[in-house]
Formats: structure tokens, C-alpha cells, sequence
């Protein structure tokens, strides 16, 4: 029996849905064995809500299911290719079987180490700002100032906001959690 991960094809958002849908389908045909670890790798992330720093998931590779399965049973592949939602294997191999192609060592290496990694506990804030985009400032000396975002510093989690301070433009650096959408 030889186990490799392969990369399955899905539609974008509903990975958790194929992946239940999958396991239902693996008890159901007593395929188990053939069929041993579905994986939707994800990464925990900070998001900013109401000037709250909120962790949320987020799937890393979205519209792909890492699927770990052994092809040598002939019900595996069609059982996997019939789930609804699952659009295909990346990189099947030409010709009338269209055995898919298993990741390499190298590729597995990489996934797994940046999930390992992700959940390792070092988390990320995404950053929910953009050049131009006007917010209100909610922490600080100038708590209460409405302005415009002139820059955004992903690697260090601030932007530089332009507030009007006695009639004037000035421009001050103020981290993520400092600042947030206005309506």
C-alpha cells in the first residue's frame, strides 16, 4: 500500500463542506484505509472588528483539499471525484486513467512546515486597511479625529493617517488597533 498527499480541486469557500462530505462518504464504503487523513491547512490570523483585535482562521490555499489516499483500490478515485464541490486532482495525468499526480517531498515538506508553523501559535493580523480609505481614530492623543490613510506599514501593524488639526493636514503613524473603519 502506498500512502501519498495529492491536492484536490475545489470550489473556494465550501472546502469544509467536501472535506465532512468526504469523510461521510470514506465511512460509508469502508475505505479507510485507502483513504487515512483529509486536511484543510489553515493559519490563524488577527482581523480588526470595532477596534478589537478579533483570531479568526483562515484557509491558506483556498479551493484545495490535501487529501492523503492510496489509489490502488479502484473505488478511491471515484469516490472522491463524485463528492459535489470537488472540481478535480491538481495535476492528473494524461491518457484514459488520469491517475492524478502525487505532491513531491518537497511540496509536502513546505505545506506541512507552514502549517506546523501557523499553528505554532504566531499569529498574523491581516491588514483591513487600505491607501485612501477614510477611519476614525479610536485610541491615543487624537482619539475622536477622522482622517485618511496615506500609507500602510504591514510589516510593523501601523498606517499614517491624515487628520485636519487646526485647519491644517498632518500626518500621524498610529498602529491597527488604533484606528477603524468610518461609515
Amino acid at each position: 500500500m502506498s500512502l501519498n498527499w495529492y491536492v484536490l480541486r475545489a470550489i473556494s469557500g465550501k472546502e469544509n463542506k467536501i472535506k465532512t462530505y468526504l469523510e461521510k462518504e470514506i465511512n460509508r464504503n469502508k475505505l479507510e484505509k485507502f483513504i487515512p487523513e483529509i486536511m484543510i491547512p489553515h493559519e490563524k490570523v488577527y482581523v480588526m472588528r470595532n477596534g478589537k483585535k478579533k483570531l479568526k482562521e483562515r484557509n491558506f490555499l483556498p479551493g484545495y483539499v490535501l487529501i492523503s489516499a492510496d489509489f490502488s483500490h479502484g473505488e478511491v478515485q471515484h469516490v472522491i471525484k463524485n463528492v459535489p464541490g470537488v472540481i478535480g486532482f491538481l495535476g492528473s495525468g494524461t491518457g484514459a486513467s488520469k491517475v492524478p499526480i502525487p505532491l513531491r517531498e518537497a511540496e509536502i515538506n513546505r505545506i506541512f512546515g507552514k502549517f506546523d508553523e501557523e499553528n505554532s501559535g504566531d499569529e498574523s493580523l491581516i491588514s483591513p486597511f487600505v491607501v485612501g480609505e477614510d477611519v476614525k481614530v479610536m485610541d491615543g492623543p487624537f482619539s475622536g479625529f477622522t482622517g485618511s490613510i496615506s500609507q500602510v506599514f504591514e510589516d510593523r501593524k501601523k498606517v499614517n493617517v491624515t487628520v485636519k488639526i487646526f485647519g491644517r493636514n498632518t500626518p500621524v503613524e498610529l498602529n491597527y488597533y488604533q484606528v477603524e473603519k468610518s461609515n
